[in-house]
């Protein structure tokens, strides 16, 4: 039987800053909480470990001001990571889906896996419910996202217990999925990037209703990315037909670069690229098809004239300010 995990933590950072983070370890987890519901949504568990830090064992002020926590009671009654991970892996079962508020959550469970030697049983791709991104889907854009405690007022299901904590928020978490409607957006799963494909033949293709997404493994540079031909095609997110380009890609800030595809049968098909680095600083691509109509191909074609402007501009002030350091006057 299908168990969904939901899941909530609270870590804690370095209080010397940036200079004294250890590296591949910016949060060290420090309290693990979560709820067991059943396919009708209903709570039947819940998990609770307090953990005592050893990499930044003085709780940092922030830390402190969100969760109220007690430092003393947390390394009197903490247990080390790894016995604590383990116990969840086992209360969690085989048959676990993950949901969570939010995507940090389960990235940041697995950096703590494998900084202390945790074997990482989760399947790739890993596929999860970023609960957040789901409520949004129904009760906003689709973009902006709401805080868990504003999402919990707006459908009226607050209870006398706090948040900020972990198996507090993941209790509210549980309650959102069940009241919100989450049978309308069942389809959409999200995919965590910790652990991206290591050759083609892992690379992800994932289908959704109105668009698809597809996850590359990494490369060595943007470059490399961009020229690989997995990375540039347009494909239909309907009938998975190779379109042609009636815009080519094209980047305002070479992090995300735009296109625009026509398919015969479904229409006008939108191609995102957004460039993002892994731990070790290699590129990765998440590339999304999504079918748009006239308004947002009207768009596009703004914002690629918009660039081109840009990119004249920007050579025409380049060629002056050579000019300029080149004259025996200057």
């Amino acid at each position: 039987m299908k168990n969904y995990i939901v899941l909530d933590l609270e870590w804690n950072q370095s209080v010397g800053g940036k200079e004294e983070t250890v590296e591949h370890l910016p949060f060290e987890i420090i309290e693990i909480g979560a709820v067991k519901l059943n396919e009708a949504l209903e709570e039947v568990g819940e998990f609770k470990r307090l953990i005592r830090p050893r990499i930044y064992p003085e709780l940092h002020e922030k830390i402190l001001e969100v969760t109220h926590m007690d430092q003393k009671t947390l390394m009197e009654e903490g247990r080390d990571f790894e016995e604590a991970a383990k116990e969840f892996l086992t209360w969690c079962g085989d048959e676990a889906v993950f949901c969570t508020w939010g995507s940090m959550d389960l990235t940041e469970l697995q950096r703590n896996f494998a900084f202390f030697g945790i074997p990482n049983t989760f399947p790739k791709p890993f596929l999860y419910y970023d609960v957040q991104k789901l409520y949004s889907l129904l009760y906003g854009d689709g973009k902006e996202r709401q805080s868990l405690d504003i999402a919990v007022l707006e459908l009226g299901i607050m209870e006398e217990r706090p948040f900020h904590r972990a198996l507090d928020d993941a209790h509210y978490t549980g309650r959102v999925m069940r009241y919100m409607g989450f049978e309308k957006v069942r389809e959409y799963w999200s995919t965590d990037y910790y652990r991206l494909p290591e050759n083609k033949a892992e690379e992800v293709y994932l289908v959704f209703p109105g668009y698809s997404k597809y996850i590359s493994r990494p490369f060595e540079t943007k470059q490399d990315a961009i020229e690989d031909k997995t990375v540039t095609d347009l494909i239909c997110c309907k009938c998975n037909r190779m379109l042609r380009k009636k815009i080519r890609w094209f980047s305002v800030n070479q992090k995300f670069y735009t296109a625009l595809g026509l398919c015969p049968e479904h229409g006008n098909v939108k191609g995102k690229i957004r460039m993002r680095r892994n731990d070790d600083g290699r590129v990765y691509v998440v590339k999304t098809m999504r079918l748009v109509g006239e308004e947002d191909v009207r768009e596009i074609y703004i914002k690629k004239e918009e660039t081109k402007k840009k990119r004249v501009e920007k050579t025409k002030n380049r060629k002056q300010n050579k000019k300029k350091g080149d004259s025996p006057l200057s």
